[in-house]
Parts: C-alpha cells; structure tokens; sequence
C-alpha cells in the first residue's frame, strides 16, 4: 500500500505551470520511474483523460478524479465535496487538499519528512509567491530568471517540461538548472516574448469600471496576469485577458481554443482577497474555476463580445456578488 510513508503511484498528472511541475517534481523524488504526464484542467473536468487515470495515478495541482489513487492539490473549486472525499477514500483512495500558498508546497511538506528535498529549497519560496499572487511588483519588473522559467513552460514544449522535472527530480539545484543549454535557450526566448507581450498588453487592453480587459486572442502570445495589472496600476482591482483562437481546440497547445483568464490585481493594497474571481469563471463555464484570486475558463458558444458583457454585468454587482464575505 505504501512506500516511504506515500500512497503508491505509477502515473503522475500534473498541470504545466511552474507550480503543477514542481509538484510533479516531488512526486517524481518518491517513484523515479514514474510516467509524468502534463495536462490542462479542462482536459480532466471533460473526461479527456479518464483512459490514463486509474488507482496507480497521482493527480496534482488540477482537478478531483475519482478515480485516481492519490489526489493532491490547493485550488478552491477543485476542492472534492466531503462525500467526494469520503466515497473516494473508502475504496483506498488518499486526498491531500489543502490551502497552501502553491500546489508544490503541499507535496513538498507531503514528502520532506521521508526524502531529502533540500535541492529544491531555494525554488520553492517563488513557486509560492508566484502562484499565490506573492510577488512584488518591483520583482516583477526585474523579470529575474525564475519568472523568465515559468513563462518558459508550456503543453507548447513537452520536451523542455521533462527536461526541466527530469533534472529538478534527480537533485539538481536551481543554479545549475539555469545553467543547463537546452534550459536557456527556453528561458532567454520568455524573456524576449515579454517585450512582444508587453506591447500588445499596452494596445490591447481597456479599462471598464475597474476591470482591465486584456485581448489576446489570435495573437499567439499569452500573458498572466501580472503584466496586465502591472500596466493597468492603481486603476483596475482586477484584469480578464482572452487567450486563443475561434478555430481553436482545448487539446491543441499550438491552436488553444478562446478562453478567459481572470486575475486580481495583487500589486494594489488589499488586491488579492477583495473579490472571489472563480465565480466569473464558472458563471458560464462549468469545468471553469481556480483559485478566488487567479482562475480561468472557456469562451462560451455564444462568442467573447456575449461572454464579457455577461462577465461585467457580474462584475458592476461586485459589491453585491462577487466579495469574499459573500455567501451563496
């Protein structure tokens, strides 16, 4: 049943974001032989990989499957309702949720009592910062290597996710992770596309009543929401960019079909926890969600103009609907 203390797994999914692959990366430290598969939220919420998901797979930083052995994870909607956890865990199911700063940070104290994780020391601090909306803006605009690392990661380059897990999973430190070629070449390319970011950020992007509106699509360029609140300043409490194409599929990372993602803006006093994002995510968009603070969506049928009208007539109710204290 166990190893080290751990459930038994032979799979690892994971999301493809600097904090899903840390996760993965920890993971990875307990079964070495572990297969890793990367993968989009929406992906495990339509059922697409239900055929890879059995009681041998270890899911992380993505969506509850009932059918997976061990479910890891911090979001708020992916969170499993108690008779979720309870039916999942009398057939031997293990469910570790917690509200952690990052999804890595919950495996990391998962697995640090049984194995050395002491490479991964440095980096964990800013996978927690960076996904829990942690980062300075003076940080931010430093645009130091790590940030350039998480940017660099994408379903776009399958080989670069498994060469950055394959080297963080066997020990390597942080710096001799930046100083890997094939590693560089990845993180020197985020660097220069956040210059082309930045400029359609800058022509791309219009205030409404606080919410900065970021779009994105048909572009082939994507951006978090940091360098749209970063450039929106004391003028926004939150960003929605639009991603994709409206020829686009979810499963296609070169073509990703349209879809929204919804930020605070943590740069400005009292950014992060004002409003709960993750309702605008899921107004119209059932396998939409996330983190109250950072979560995304698909673009409904009806088209992206139909989309944000109904996402800011949710949003002029914000005081209403949208803030933390409210309850459903």
């Amino acid at each position: 049943m166990e190893r080290a203390g751990l459930p038994n797994f032979k799979r690892i999914i994971a999301d493809s974001d600097l904090d899903g692959l840390c996760a993965a990366a920890v993971l990875k430290t307990v079964n070495p032989n572990a297969e890793v598969i990367f993968a989009h939220a929406a992906l495990i919420r339509l059922g697409a990989m239900d055929s890879q998901i059995d009681e041998t797979t270890a899911i992380v930083d993505l969506p509850f499957h009932e059918n997976c052995g061990w479910y890891l994870d911090h979001h708020q909607t992916n969170r499993p309702t108690k008779t979720q956890e309870e039916k999942f865990s009398a057939k031997g199911g293990v469910c570790h949720w917690e509200a952690t700063p990052s999804a890595a940070r919950l495996a990391y104290d998962l697995v640090s009592p049984y194995l050395d994780l002491s490479h991964l020391d440095e980096i964990m601090p800013i996978v927690d910062d960076i996904d829990s909306g942690g980062i300075s803006k003076e940080d931010f605009l430093a645009d130091g290597k790590i940030l350039q690392l998480s940017r660099s990661l994408s379903l776009k380059h399958p080989e670069h996710l498994q060469n950055v897990l394959d080297l963080l999973s066997s020990g390597v430190r942080l710096k001799e992770l930046l100083q890997d070629k094939n590693i560089s070449k990845h993180v020197d390319k985020a660097k220069s596309d956040r210059i082309l970011a930045q400029r359609i950020v800058e022509e791309n992007t219009t205030i409404v009543d606080r919410l900065a509106i970021c779009r994105m699509e048909e572009k082939g360029v994507r951006s978090n929401g940091y360098l749209v609140t970063a450039w929106a300043g004391e003028n926004a409490d939150a960003c929605c960019i639009i991603h994709g194409y409206a020829d686009g599929t979810i499963d296609n990372p070169e073509r990703p079909a349209l879809s929204a993602s919804f930020y605070a803006n943590s740069f400005i006093e009292n950014g992060q926890d004002r409003y709960d994002l993750s309702r605008l995510a899921t107004s119209l968009d059932p396998t939409g969600g996330g983190h109250a603070n950072a979560c995304g969506c698909r673009v409904s049928k009806a088209g992206i103009e139909s989309d944000l009208q109904h996402w800011l007539s949710l949003w002029t109710k914000r005081e209403a609907l949208l803030k933390t204290e409210y309850i459903e």
